[in-house]
């Protein structure tokens, strides 16, 4: 009983740090950039609107970009502690299932067909491609968790080939295809809000209320079974919530790479064998992370602004090397 309180203290005191930490991001989201801002005058930005060029960078470009951020840290922070938990894989992530190149090839079609005119039609084809990729991999790898990687790989191959073709094919697919897939949350303030927040916010819940079940998973196929959990539901319910999470993710930000991978090892050093704090972690965790690297992002060049995309693969490369070498030393 000791040992679970202390552990219990030790998970909310993770949490509240990583609160104010991200409190902190969120400022600085708003506050730094290529033009500075003081923190009196984002606060007279949000709550005292003028209309003054600052007003107007802070509340209208870098407060929907911020909260765009936090958005797809968190959706792809969770989706990759999901995927994790239910393949029982830790090199896993969203990427694996075949959903950024599920997503790239509907963008690619939609532009050639003229339905990508607008960004809520590129956000739609984006979340259509996702799901139908996900669709495909579950059904024919849903009968072992290799068997399901194995089959995201495969067409994640195929659908990137093909869009290769459409690319070089067509110089107009190319041309709208390049400013998506560079992976950055600079222009996502023109995306309206409200569907992308929505649909994350729900599939994060649905996330949280379905950790009882994971939990069961995680200890084995034939262990659930026997003690009376619905181990297929269980996992196409995941499977769905990781394809709506990570879909709504990339569409709006393009392919941000190894955000599922390095979010659930940094949680699960705190959250240990529990899955729900595994969740609420990689949520907070994730928002931080890409709120962070998207600040870097607009500091590391006095020139111009880097894509977020390539500060988490920066910083996602050296964690991928110490996942493979833990994971063969553990096997």
């Amino acid at each position: 009983m000791a040992l679970r309180r202390t552990a219990r203290t030790d998970q909310l005191l993770f949490l509240t740090v990583a609160l104010v930490v991200l409190l902190g991001a969120l400022l600085a989201g708003v506050a730094v950039g290529a033009r500075s801002v003081a923190p009196a005058e984002v606060w007279r930005a949000l709550f005292d609107y003028a209309g003054t060029d600052d007003h107007v960078v802070v509340r209208d470009l870098r407060l929907p970009r911020t909260v765009f951020g936090v958005c797809v840290g968190a959706a792809l922070g969770v989706s990759g502690a999901l995927i994790q938990t239910v393949s029982r894989n830790p090199l896993a992530e969203p990427a694996l299932l075949g959903l950024t190149a599920g997503a790239g090839f509907a963008i690619n079609v939609g532009v050639l067909a003229g339905l990508a005119g607008t960004q809520l039609g590129q956000l739609g084809l984006a979340v259509v491609g996702c799901a139908v990729a996900s669709v495909i991999v579950y059904a024919v790898g849903r009968t072992s968790p290799l068997r399901l990687l194995l089959a995201g790989v495969a067409l994640t191959a195929v659908l990137m080939g093909i869009s290769l073709g459409l690319r070089l094919t067509f110089p107009d697919v190319f041309d709208r295809y390049r400013f998506w897939s560079v992976g950055a949350l600079a222009g996502s303030e023109r995306i309206p809000l409200t569907v992308p927040v929505v649909v994350v916010a729900l599939s994060l819940a649905g996330a949280l209320l379905m950790s009882r079940p994971l939990s069961t998973l995680a200890l084995g196929e034939d262990v659930a079974r026997g003690l009376g959990a619905h181990v297929g539901r269980t996992r196409a319910v995941v499977l769905l919530l990781v394809t709506v999470l990570a879909g709504t993710a990339t569409a709006v930000a393009g392919p941000v790479a190894f955000v599922g991978l390095i979010v659930p090892h940094l949680a699960r050093r705190i959250a240990a064998d529990s899955v729900p704090w595994l969740l609420v972690h990689s949520l907070v965790v994730g928002a931080v992370l890409l709120v962070v690297a998207d600040v870097g992002a607009r500091l590391l060049l006095p020139t111009g602004e880097v894509p977020v995309a390539v500060v988490t693969a920066f910083l996602g490369g050296p964690v991928l090397i110490w996942a493979v070498r833990t994971f063969e030393a553990a096997s």
